[in-house]
């Protein structure tokens, strides 16, 4: 029984959900969720809080400041109420009112970005605004997860690592890109290990990231208004867009057989269900998704009928297709 002094302690989890009896593919889903984060951004976060303080970046009287749809800022939240650090976290009007609530139950003091830049969308004008902060006050201190090392690192050493571990003869892996920290780790890891398996990113329509036209985005966690510094596109066997509507079919789906996975899973799930229904009819693929984050802070909106038929009309009640 592991028992951990600090919350941060606890950041990796061992459990994998088979979908095949849903899907009818060999279909692993690693459960990042299960932290007190909620989400696997308590990874990058702790990593890149670790690598701050080991660079004596991050100091007595230092005030930390980052900028975030939800699940980053949730980490970091709670790995800075542990460790007494100040946190400032920059989002903006589609972090749901329950994620900004925990933020705020966590001491976070939240500053809401109102208006997305004409061209770069609600992630630029946060980051602007972040910039500005610190030119104005040299106590914050920027982690900066869209170009830190540590982000990807974390992914590098721990995510990917374990899934090989448990699955050596993997043929595909499923990972969603946001500041694309998860995807570009393992994609790293399963090349210099000398997997064969193939490594497809799952990234939301509407965002930016693989060349595509920028659109409205309703569900925080993937996609980027920005392309990720972080991301080389080319670095992947395949690129999936999932429309926002798929996602909550699915998520939708998975509740309805008691698993509450949020945006984010449902869209990996999603692209995945789709890629393997192309690519694998003999049906003899085995693929592992990641799934970044647990249901709870989408309960008034993926869960929300009203919420749902307003933004995507009634259809997207309706469980995904099966071929």
């Amino acid at each position: 029984m592991p028992i951990i002094r600090s919350p941060h302690e606890l950041v990796d989890s061992d459990l994998y959900i088979d979908l095949e009896p849903m899907l009818g593919h060999a279909l692993y889903v690693k459960c990042e969720g299960l932290n007190f984060g909620g989400s696997i951004k308590m990874k990058a976060a702790a990593n890149m809080i670790a690598a701050a303080e080991r660079d004596d970046v991050l100091r007595d009287g230092s005030v930390l400041i980052e900028s975030s749809s939800g699940n980053l800022g949730v980490a970091l939240s709670v790995i800075a109420a542990a460790k007494g650090i100040p946190f400032t976290c920059v989002t903006d009007r589609r972090c749901n009112e329950l994620t900004a609530s925990v933020m705020r139950a966590l001491g976070t003091r939240l500053v809401v970005v109102e208006e997305p830049d004409p061209e770069g969308g609600y992630l630029k004008s946060r980051l602007d605004l972040v910039r500005r902060c610190c030119a104005e006050d040299d106590r914050y201190v920027w982690l900066n997860q869209y170009t830190n090392e540590a982000n990807w690192l974390a992914h590098y050493e721990g995510t990917a690592h374990g899934i090989l571990k448990h699955f050596p003869d993997l043929d595909v892996l499923f990972v969603g890109v946001g500041t694309s920290g998860t995807a570009m780790g393992c994609v790293r890891y399963f090349r210099d290990s000398g997997s064969t398996a193939r490594v497809v990113a799952v990234d939301s329509v509407g965002s930016v990231s693989f060349g595509a036209p920028a659109a409205p985005r309703l569900i925080p966690g993937l996609g980027a208004g920005v392309v990720p510094p972080l991301l080389d596109p080319h670095a992947f066997d395949d690129v999936l867009l999932v429309p926002e509507e798929a996602a909550v079919r699915m998520c939708r789906a998975l509740s309805a057989r008691g698993l509450l996975f949020g945006g984010s899973t449902g869209t990996v799930i999603d692209g995945a269900r789709t890629w393997l229904e192309r690519n694998d009819p003999q049906r003899t693929l085995r693929a592992v998704c990641i799934a970044p984050d647990m249901g709870d802070r989408y309960l008034d909106t993926v869960y929300d009928d009203a919420w749902v038929v307003e933004h995507f009309g009634p259809e997207a009640l309706a469980p995904p297709a099966r071929s």
